[in-house]
């Protein structure tokens, strides 16, 4: 509202009273009225811990000192895993995204604190102007008064709706706590980030790996089908025996075009993770990857956790959000009071537009009270209290649906292990296997047929083990992102209240 300053009374002039004294002591009572306001709707409070059981269901899994997340890709060993992660937290398009989130979230937490202080604006304007001689203003019969004129006006106004009941600090609040979900929302998608070019990472070097035992494997085959294709030839075997050949040297050479596409479609993936265009990362299908050693993974108590999950944080700051939302609309039942103020100069004359006898001022407070309004107010606090319970309920979901998580990638990567053990077991009897038939076909005991078949045996188990080892590899990032690895604390996400 734009109010039109006026000359201060002659008697108050008199007494000494400035306009500008009546407006900074309308400010002072203001805002000590404001301080002592109350505010109305719930309070927020953390909601109940809610039963995150007696422990791991696994009896090894517990463990009191769990293992350093924060970096937890630096502790396989392997540079070009750190380089493409370091390089995707920099670069990803998905984290940039939600970077951006927080910078509005931010925004609109600062608009909602913005709220609280007066909103002041100035202006100047010249109004050339005449009014009719024949109006309800006699302007022809008052002597000196002439119908045209020309105004100069300068000055302000200011508006102030005072807080009186709490909705602008309750807005404050949900809005606070939404932009903690925010950040909280975004270091999920930076875990997410860093566990998918993990995963992509071990799935490609696994495909490499595989295709060079392939490749090793049809060469053996295509050393049989040679070898029976001569003894047939000879009459030591029959055609049937040479299609046998054939047929296995054909079902390994068709593996060939898939995995080099499965490695390929990896590379590919990992260059969109790292914010670029696809081909840029294809030099990695040449790279191999240093042997890895998956440890067993300390992951401390089950319920810290909940400390790390950025879902349970986020939905736990939504929570606190939807509880403020119900004293913003609960403040709309009581009454509010806003302070109009404007002040200014104007003259007819620009010579006269600084003199004193031009200033104008006036205050203007403003009591309003919604009477009636058929119900709309309370019926959207019953909408926000029921939103309210909806995240409360989403909140609890989020826990259990962590804790589930959780157990369900412990368990997993503990049964991979489990085979990988196994099948490390059966290649290294494979590999005892070849070397008693290398000896043995050096002693001219077994034909180079029967040499060929260990071999082939041998390259049977390397793959069936490589395959172990890339699916417990990628276990393992399923539990880090599962028990909120790759955390990275910041002042707002630090301080958000979880039970």
């Amino acid at each position: 509202m734009r109010l039109i300053c006026y000359r201060e009374p002659a008697s108050l002039t008199d007494r000494g009273v400035r306009p500008l004294r009546w407006w900074r002591a309308a400010l002072v009572t203001v805002g000590s009225t404001s301080l002592t306001a109350c505010v109305v709707g719930p309070d927020y409070h953390t909601p109940p811990s809610v039963d995150t059981g007696s422990g791991w269901t696994l009896t090894a899994a517990g463990s009191s000192a769990p293992a350093d997340l924060t970096r937890w890709w630096s502790t396989l060993g392997d540079p070009e895993l750190e380089r493409m992660v370091d390089t995707a937290l920099a670069q990803n398009l998905d984290i940039r995204q939600a970077s951006a989130r927080i910078d509005e979230a931010r925004a609109l937490r600062d608009r909602a604190a913005g709220q609280q202080l007066p909103a002041v604006s100035a202006g100047a304007s010249v109004n050339r102007r005449r009014q009719s001689e024949n109006g309800p203003l006699p302007v022809g019969s008052i002597p000196g008064l002439d119908a045209s004129q020309t105004i100069y006006d300068a000055g302000f106004d200011a508006a102030w709706e005072l807080d009186l009941f709490g909705a602008n600090r309750r807005a404050l609040e949900g809005a606070s706590a939404r932009l903690q979900a925010t950040e909280a929302e975004a270091q999920g998608v930076r875990m997410r980030i860093v566990a998918e070019v993990a995963r992509t990472w071990f799935e490609a070097t696994g495909a490499r790996e595989e295709l060079l035992v392939q490749q090793a494997t049809v060469a053996t085959l295509q050393q049989t089908l040679s070898l029976m294709r001569s003894r047939a030839a000879l009459g030591d075997v029959s055609r049937v025996d040479v299609d046998a050949a054939h047929e296995r040297w054909a079902a390994a050479n068709a593996m060939l075009p898939g995995i080099e596409a499965r490695q390929r479609g990896a590379v590919l993936g990992l260059g969109v993770l790292l914010g670029a265009p696809p081909e840029r990362e294809l030099k990695l299908l040449d790279t191999a990857a240093p042997a890895r050693v998956l440890p067993a993974l300390p992951v401390g108590e089950r319920a810290d956790i909940l400390r790390r999950r950025p879902d349970v944080l986020a939905a736990e700051r939504r929570l606190a959000a939807s509880t403020a939302d119900i004293g913003v609309a609960t403040a709309e039942l009581f009454p509010k009071l806003s302070i109009g103020a404007g002040g200014g100069f104007q003259a007819l004359n620009p010579g006269d537009w600084f003199d004193s006898s031009s200033t104008r001022f006036s205050i203007v407070p403003l009591i309003s009270w919604r009477l009636f309004d058929g119900g709309r107010v309370r019926a959207e606090i019953r909408a926000r209290e029921a939103s309210q319970r909806q995240t409360a309920l989403g909140y609890e979901q989020a826990v259990l649906a962590a804790l589930g998580d959780a157990e369900r990638a412990l368990g997993d990567y503990n049964a991979d292990l489990d085979t990988l053990t196994r099948r490390q077991a059966a290649l290294d009897a494979s590999r005892r296997s070849f070397g008693y038939a290398e000896a043995r076909f050096a002693a001219g005991d077994i034909t180079r047929i029967e040499l060929l078949a260990a071999q082939r045996l041998l390259h049977e188990a390397e793959t069936v083990n490589l395959r172990a080892q890339t699916a417990a590899a990628v276990q393992l990032v399923a539990l880090y992102k599962a028990i909120g690895g790759g955390w990275e604390a910041s002042e707002a996400t630090s301080s958000t209240p979880i039970s």
